[in-house]
C-alpha cells in the first residue's frame, strides 16, 4: 500500500482543514495517510522517511515561510519520495519551491490532482503553475465534487484555538469551509492570483457533514474560512439555516466584504439568529485614495454605514486593516486609531491589526501599477515578498515601534495596547492625544485567541522538528 504524508506548518490555529480536505481523498484511492501538524506535533524521521507522497499545505505566507527547512529536511530524508506543495501560496513561490526539491505544484481545488499524483497519473484538469494558466485566459481552477473532508489522525480540537466570549468563558473552535475562491479582485489579496475571480461552492452535504464530524469532537463553535462568505449569499444562508435547526446551540463566525453588508443588509438578522457571533471583514484602509488603489470596492463612508447596519442586526463586526502602506502619512495613521474610537471598535480590533504591513508577494496584482513596480523592485527570497520602504523614514520607525508594543502586550487588555499605541502614533505626529473615553459598549466582544497571530511571524526554529 502507498503511503501518503500530508503536512501542515501553520494554519492560524485551527486543525487543518487543508489536511482534513485532501486526506479523504487520498484515502478514498487506498492510500495510508498520516497527517502531521507540526504547529502542534513532532515529525519524525519515520514519518518522512516511509512515505510515497510528501505533501506540504501552504495556505499563506507564514506557512509558506516555515515549510522552507522542513522541505530542505524531508528531502534530504527521503531523496525517492514525490514532494508536491498545494495551496494559495504554492504557486505564488514555484521556483523556490522546485529549488528545494518540490516535484509538484498545486493552487486552487488541488484534491484531485494530489489523488492522481499518488498514482504517478497527469494531474489532469488541474496544473502544475496556476499563474502561467492565468496569464493564458485559460480557466485554471478545476470544478470539483467535494467529498466530507476525513479528520482521522488528526489532534483533537481542544489542542487548538478557542472562542473567547468576552465573559470569561470559552468555546472550542472547528473550522471548515463552504465556498472558495472569490468573485473580486483585490488588488493586494493572495486569493485572486490563484482564482482570478472564479468561485467555488462545497456542496451543502459536505459542509455539513464536516462540521458533524468537529460537533462529534467537541466543536462549540465554527470558524468559516471562506474568503467571502456571502460571494454566494443563497447558499451560505442555506448552510446556517441547516447548521442551526442541527445544533442550535452551535455558534460560528464568518468573513464578509464591507460591500457585501451592505447588500445584503437584510440577511443580517439571518446570521444573528442562526448562531452567528461576529463578522470579520477586510476594511484595510479608511482613505478613499487607497480603497481605490487596492480595488476594495468600498469606500470610508461604506465602512462606517456597515458598523452601523451590524450594530442594528446587534452583529459583532470585527474589521482587519493593512495599517502601513506606501500611500500612508502619520497622520494618516493617527486619523484611523481616531476613527477606530469614535466607532467604538477598540475592544473589536485585534492589536495585531495595527502593525501589519503591506505584503507584496510574487502574483500579486499590485505590481501591475508602475508606482509599486517603482517602489518595490527587490524581491527577497528570504522573505518571499517584494521590499518596499516608505518615503517617509518616520513612517517605517513607527511600524517597528507599534509591532514591538504588540509584541509585548500579548496579555494586556485591547484597550490598554490600543491606547499605548495611540499614544506613541500622536507623539510621533506631533498631534495632541487626549486618551481614550472611559466607557465602552456594554456588549461582551467574542474572539478567537490565537498566540502566533496575535504576534509577531513565528520564527522557524519554533516548529517542532527531530
Amino acid at each position: 500500500m502507498k503511503r501518503a504524508l500530508l503536512v501542515s506548518t501553520y494554519d492560524l490555529g485551527h486543525q487543518p482543514f487543508g489536511l482534513a480536505s485532501p486526506a479523504a481523498w487520498l484515502r478514498r484511492e487506498g492510500l495510508d495517510v498520516r497527517c502531521a501538524d507540526l504547529s502542534k506535533e513532532k515529525l519524525t524521521d519515520a514519518a518522512a522517511t516511509e512515505a510515497d507522497l510528501i505533501a506540504f499545505h501552504l495556505p499563506m505566507h507564514t506557512a509558506t515561510r516555515l515549510a522552507g527547512p522542513v522541505i530542505r529536511k524531508v528531502r534530504m530524508l527521503n531523496p525517492t519520495a514525490r514532494l508536491c506543495a498545494y495551496g494559495l501560496y504554492a504557486p505564488l513561490n514555484e521556483d523556490w519551491l522546485r529549488s528545494l526539491g518540490v516535484d509538484e505544484v498545486l493552487g486552487g481545488e488541488f484534491e484531485e490532482a494530489l489523488a492522481a499524483l499518488a498514482h504517478g497519473l497527469p494531474t489532469a484538469g488541474c496544473v502544475t503553475s496556476d499563474l502561467k494558466v492565468r496569464a493564458s485566459n485559460t480557466p485554471s481552477v478545476p470544478k470539483l465534487h467535494f467529498i466530507k473532508p476525513d479528520r482521522t489522525g488528526l489532534l483533537p480540537l481542544s489542542r487548538y484555538a478557542t472562542v473567547h466570549l468576552g465573559d470569561g468563558r470559552r468555546r472550542i473552535a472547528g473550522y471548515t469551509e463552504a465556498s472558495r475562491g472569490c468573485r473580486h479582485l483585490c488588488r493586494h489579496c493572495p486569493v485572486v492570483p490563484i482564482y482570478s475571480g472564479q468561485f467555488r461552492v462545497v456542496q451543502q452535504d459536505v459542509v455539513l457533514g464536516d462540521i458533524a464530524t468537529q460537533v462529534a469532537g467537541g466543536a462549540e463553535h465554527i470558524t468559516f474560512g471562506d474568503p467571502d462568505f456571502f460571494n454566494g449569499p443563497t447558499h451560505a444562508i442555506r448552510i446556517v439555516d441547516a447548521l442551526h435547526s442541527a445544533y442550535p446551540s452551535l455558534s460560528y463566525d464568518v468573513t464578509i466584504k464591507v460591500e457585501h453588508l451592505l447588500q445584503h443588509v437584510d440577511l443580517l438578522p439571518r446570521l444573528r439568529d442562526t448562531g452567528c457571533l461576529f463578522v470579520t471583514t477586510a476594511v484595510e484602509s479608511i482613505d478613499d485614495r487607497v480603497l481605490r488603489i487596492l480595488e476594495k470596492g468600498h469606500t470610508r463612508a461604506d465602512f462606517v454605514a456597515a458598523v452601523d447596519r451590524c450594530r442594528q442586526a446587534d452583529l459583532t463586526l470585527v474589521p482587519t486593516f493593512v495599517a502601513f502602506h506606501p500611500w500612508m502619512s502619520l497622520e494618516d495613521y493617527c486619523d484611523l486609531l481616531d476613527t477606530i474610537a469614535a466607532l467604538d471598535l477598540v475592544d473589536h480590533l485585534a492589536p495585531i491589526q495595527l502593525a501589519i504591513r503591506l505584503l507584496i508577494p510574487r502574483g500579486s496584482r499590485l505590481l501591475e501599477l508602475d508606482e509599486v513596480r517603482t517602489l518595490a523592485s527587490r524581491f527577497d527570497p528570504k522573505t518571499l515578498s517584494f521590499l518596499w520602504s516608505h518615503p517617509d523614514p518616520r513612517v517605517d520607525a513607527l511600524q517597528q515601534e507599534v509591532a514591538a508594543i504588540v509584541g509585548r502586550r500579548l496579555t494586556s487588555h485591547r484597550r490598554e495596547a490600543f491606547a499605548a499605541i495611540s499614544a506613541l502614533a500622536h507623539e510621533r505626529a506631533g498631534i495632541a492625544f487626549r486618551g481614550l473615553a472611559c466607557t465602552s459598549s456594554s456588549r461582551a466582544v467574542p474572539y478567537v485567541d490565537e498566540p502566533w497571530y496575535c504576534c509577531a511571524e513565528p520564527n522557524p526554529e519554533q516548529l517542532t522538528l527531530v
